[in-house]
């Protein structure tokens, strides 16, 4: 029957465990019928999405350096009347309710001897501690803590509470949720891309190119204000975003963040062409992979940041002519640049809420490098805008009349260098707001013209005259 090796082994092997297998078929099929009637017996205790352990934002406790989230009950006050005698022993005593006129009443001696423990049976107690007063004397009016309006609301204000929202609410919300500021700087600066390209203006391609660079950009920054829930709660700038407040769960911020996620980068790969869109998908992965928990481990986060911030002029440039060229790294390089001055200077005013949330900035843990860092780029950008008509992108007018403002952000930068104190820091950061459109605004002014291949050299040819001569 078996005439080869393997089939020989092939038959042992099948004879050993066949056995097996006929001995506990009946034990796996009740252990089959076990669960399924496990299953219909209690649902309560399967896990759903909502159960899930990153869905749950609940009150947020540090137990060994280490952030823990856990429901926390809150425990009720005890409502005790608390006295002190003259030799600082605390005494507590409950407050006897009125004995009507039928009663016995002890005298005062009795009652006063029967409230003392044993050990203060012989000791001398003062006539305003004695519980007889409590307990017959109605008319004297306990002590009552009154609470005014403002520390009642600021206890309010303080504690975890779950906030109602309205449908017209939303929008806000969603906002907010997206940092719109931050959105429109991505989309603007895609848009500069996009119209620094050396191609033909098409209205259309322009404007869907710019929707769903947005849309990237709110599901970025949702996921990253989902992830950071525990750490935005600590710090001042960020506590009151909407996942904090508790003004929409966490399954409605991680739906909208899917929802707009999806349908940026599919109208970016269908719309407008595939490489844009796989640089969406990119900078989203950046951001909420590399970026956001990189924040909590290394200073390496800011140059992964400045990646990201880099990625959306590409974008805008690759929606136009639909593939790289030099003049699209340029123009990343200048956004690359900016940021370091921007961020860093922004960084050292909030130096105590990144310490506070835990995040490894370099103006909290290398103070010396950040402020090193920032100079560096701000100088930098005085180099990028020299190499810009060297490529072809602007001409030569545009490192010249660029220089006053990359001078002025470079000697705002030496300041924050040298002196490394708020005021100069908030200067350089202020500065920089406009710089960086002033900086896109002289390059799209000075752009290179583009050389259509129809034009040819010279003046055209005299038309062939067809009349014949005489």
């Amino acid at each position: 029957m078996y005439k080869g090796p393997c089939s020989r082994l092939s038959g042992l092997i099948g004879a050993s465990v066949k056995p097996n297998i006929v001995q506990k078929a009946p034990q796996w099929h009740r252990t089959a019928r076990n669960l399924i009637h496990w299953h219909r017996r209690d649902t309560s205790r399967l896990s759903t999405y909502q159960h899930l352990s990153f869905l749950k934002r609940q009150y947020v406790t540090k137990n060994n350096n280490e952030l823990h989230q856990r429901a926390v009950p809150k425990q009720r006050p005890l409502a005790s009347i608390v006295d002190e005698s003259d030799n600082g022993v605390d005494r507590q005593a409950e407050r006897i309710p009125t004995i009507g006129v039928q009663g016995h009443v002890p005298d005062r001696k009795d009652v006063t001897t029967m409230s003392q423990p044993e050990e203060l049976v012989g000791t001398k107690v003062p006539h305003n501690l004695s519980v007889s007063n409590t307990a017959v004397n109605t008319n004297e009016n306990p002590h009552v803590l009154i609470e005014s309006e403002e520390s009642k609301e600021a206890r309010l204000d303080r504690q975890w509470k779950m906030l109602k929202v309205e449908m017209e609410d939303l929008p806000s919300i969603y906002a907010k949720l997206a940092k719109i500021k931050l959105t429109a700087l991505v989309v603007t600066t895609a848009a500069a891309g996009y119209a620094m390209a050396p191609v033909p203006f098409d209205p259309l391609i322009f404007v869907v190119s710019s929707l769903g660079t947005g849309l990237a950009s709110c599901s970025a920054n949702s996921i990253n204000q989902y992830f950071e829930v525990p750490f935005d709660s600590n710090m001042n700038r960020t506590k009151n975003r909407p996942l904090v407040r508790g003004q929409i769960s966490p399954l409605h911020a991680v739906s909208f963040a899917l929802a707009t996620g999806a349908s940026g980068v599919a109208l970016l790969t269908l719309a407008v062409n595939p490489l844009t869109g796989f640089l969406g998908a990119l900078n989203i992965f950046l951001y909420t992979c590399c970026y956001t928990p990189l924040k909590r481990l290394s200073i390496t986060n800011t140059w992964v940041g400045a990646v990201v911030g880099a990625i959306p002029p590409i974008m805008g440039w690759t929606a136009a002519t639909g593939s790289l060229a030099p003049g699209a790294l340029v123009l990343g390089a200048f956004l690359y640049s900016w940021q370091f001055p921007h961020f860093n200077a922004l960084s050292w005013n909030l130096r105590e809420d990144y310490s506070r949330g835990g995040y490894r900035m370099m103006s909290v843990t290398h103070p010396d490098m950040c402020r090193r860092v920032a100079l560096r780029h701000s100088v930098g950008l005085i180099g990028l805008s020299t190499v810009a008509p060297v490529l072809d992108l602007t001409t030569w007018t545009f490192p010249v009349i660029s220089l006053p403002i990359n001078l002025y952000i470079s000697y705002l930068a030496y300041n924050f260098h040298k002196k490394a104190d708020r005021n100069s820091s908030r200067q350089l950061f202020f500065c920089s707001l406009w710089h960086l459109p002033m900086l896109l605004l002289l390059a799209l002014t000075c752009k290179k013209p583009r050389k259509d291949p129809e034009d040819v050299a010279g003046s055209p040819a005299a038309p062939l005259s067809l009349t014949p001569q005489s």
